[in-house]
C-alpha cells in the first residue's frame, strides 16, 4: 500500500470519526509540521501551539473536511497560514507596543514640563495683572479667582455691567499679548484666558 493510498484511507476513517485515524495523522505528521512552523518561527511554545490548534480544527471538523489534495499538503498549507497569521499579529503587536511605549514617554515628559510650566505660568500671570489698572485688576481678580458673575462684580463694584465687561476684555487682551510672547503653549492658557 502507498503512503498516499494509506493517507487517503486514513483521512476517510477520520472523517467518520475514527480517533485512532486522527492519532495516526498526529504521529506520521505532527513532528514534520512542528519543525516547520519552528523554523519560521524560532519559538518553541508558539510553534507548538500553532500544531495544536491545526490538529483541534482538523478533529473539529472531521466530518466537513473537504481536501482535494492529499492530506500532508492540506496541512502543511494550514500551517502555513497560521504561521503568516501570527507573524502579522505580531507585527501588529509590536508596533502598538512601541506606539504605547513612545506615547508614555512623550505623556510622562510632557506632564512633567506642564507641572512646571504651570507654576511658571501663575507667577507671570500675577505678574502682569499686578501692572493693570486697580480697577481692572479687581474686576479681573473677582471674575476669574472669585469665579464671580458680570452682574455681581458690577454691584460689588458699584459700576455698570458694561464696565465691568470692559475691564475683563482689557485684562484679557493685556494678558494674551504678553503670555503670547512666551512659550505658553498648553491647555490652561486658552481655558483662563478664554471670554466671559
Amino acid at each position: 500500500m502507498t503512503q498516499n493510498t494509506d493517507n487517503t484511507q486514513l483521512l476517510e476513517a477520520l472523517r467518520s470519526g475514527d480517533a485512532n485515524a486522527f492519532e495516526r495523522i498526529y504521529l506520521q505528521m505532527g513532528e514534520q509540521l512542528l519543525h516547520y512552523v519552528h523554523s519560521r518561527i524560532q519559538n518553541r511554545a508558539v510553534s507548538e501551539e500553532i500544531i495544536q490548534e491545526i490538529f483541534i480544527s482538523l478533529w473539529m471538523r472531521r466530518h466537513d473536511l473537504s481536501i482535494r489534495t492529499a492530506l500532508e499538503p492540506y496541512l502543511f498549507s494550514a500551517a502555513k497560514h497560521k504561521i503568516l497569521s501570527h507573524i502579522r499579529s505580531e507585527k501588529v503587536r509590536r508596533r502598538y507596543a512601541e506606539h504605547f511605549a513612545l506615547f508614555v514617554a512623550q505623556h510622562h515628559a510632557n506632564m512633567t514640563a506642564d507641572l512646571l510650566d504651570v507654576a511658571d505660568l501663575e507667577a507671570v500671570i500675577e505678574e502682569r495683572i499686578a501692572t493693570l489698572p486697580p480697577k481692572c485688576q479687581q474686576a479681573f481678580r473677582m471674575s476669574r479667582f472669585a469665579h464671580k458673575s458680570i452682574a455681581e462684580i458690577a454691584e460689588e463694584m458699584d459700576i455698570s455691567a458694561r464696565t465691568v465687561e470692559n475691564y475683563i476684555t482689557k485684562a484679557l487682551k493685556y494678558l494674551r499679548e504678553a503670555l503670547s510672547r512666551g512659550q505658553w503653549t498648553f491647555v490652561l492658557i486658552g481655558l483662563f484666558l478664554s471670554c466671559f
